[in-house]
């Protein structure tokens, strides 16, 4: 179950005109065909995905509880899909956990548009996300100190953002068309194979390789200034 052969966007527009193969929209909606995988799947060590919502949320689906029982399918435990759904702490780099079965540790917590997820399953389930864009939600992106420890952020890209690239997302929040950059330190795309990241600085010389943005994806953004309300460029 590959995301790269077996991911399928669909975007209705719902305030918009579709026009010659090319969506001219600020606001749509959309429905994804979004593959979470178990171990073993398309290369993944632990079962380990990330994932990224729709700013507007079908209704509901408001805090990790409810992501969960919507990916198994189900209104009720017992859950046999979903391992947890975590969330990442920007004070001290960690995440915070939640499983959703009695007497397990960690807490609920509530779903935030702009802000992205690790899923962690133990079945392959092809998730069908359904929601549409808020264009003017904007993201905070918090550089080291003010409740963040090394400036780093957990965020996600609405589906119809123009980034084509890590390098393009930079040039976004930047609010420029080509280095130097002086905001963005990094853009890191989770790596299922390793449980790993790779980073990429968008700087001459430095290590690491571009990389393509997907729907559905998250993405850690590690900033030197705060960028207290990044919204994303669109179609």
């Amino acid at each position: 179950m590959s995301k790269k052969n077996s991911f399928v966007v669909i975007a209705v527009a719902l305030c918009a005109i579709l026009a010659a193969g090319g969506i001219l929209a600020s606001n749509m909606g959309f429905k994804l065909n979004y593959p979470i995988a178990k171990p073993g799947t398309g290369g993944s060590k632990t079962g380990n995905n990330t994932i990224s919502l729709p700013y507007f949320r079908q209704t509901g689906l408001n805090d990790a509880f409810e992501l969960i029982k919507d990916i198994e399918g189900v209104t009720a435990p017992p859950f046999s899909k979903v391992v947890s759904v975590s969330k990442f702490l920007e004070a001290s780099d960690g995440l915070q956990t939640y499983t959703g079965r009695m007497g397990s540790p960690g807490s609920n917590f509530t779903l935030t548009a702009g802000e992205g997820y690790r899923v962690q399953m133990s079945a392959d389930v092809n998730y069908i996300v359904v929601g549409a864009h808020d264009p003017v939600h904007p993201a905070q992106l918090d550089a080291a100190g003010a409740g963040s420890k090394t400036g780093t952020n957990d965020y996600a890209p609405p589906y119809n953002v123009t980034a084509a690239t890590a390098f393009d997302l930079i040039k976004d929040i930047e609010g420029v068309t080509a280095p130097p950059f002086s905001k963005v330190v990094s853009v890191s795309k989770f790596l299922v194979a390793s449980d790993g990241l790779q980073t990429y600085t968008g700087r001459m010389g430095s290590p690491g390789s571009n990389f393509n943005i997907t729907p559905g994806e998250s993405y850690r953004i590690q900033m030197s200034v705060t960028v207290p309300a990044y919204i994303a460029s669109h179609y």
